[in-house]
């Protein structure tokens, strides 16, 4: 679960860098799934960081 946690964090981190392209390209809808990927992502990390913890090292 850990490992798929650090997965959804750089899902949520590039959906926050594809927003402000989206803006830049002035793309509402572009825009619109951007916010909501990276609030519903952002949302699964953090309570998952709150929950269970950092991620240890893998090996």
């Amino acid at each position: 679960m850990n490992l798929l946690m650090v997965i959804f964090g750089l899902v949520a981190i590039l959906a926050v860098v594809g927003t402000f392209q989206a803006i830049k390209e002035k793309n509402l809808l572009s825009v619109v799934f951007n916010v909501l990927s990276a609030a519903v992502f952002g949302w699964f990390v953090i309570m998952t960081v709150i929950n269970s913890g950092y991620p240890t090292k893998l090996h």
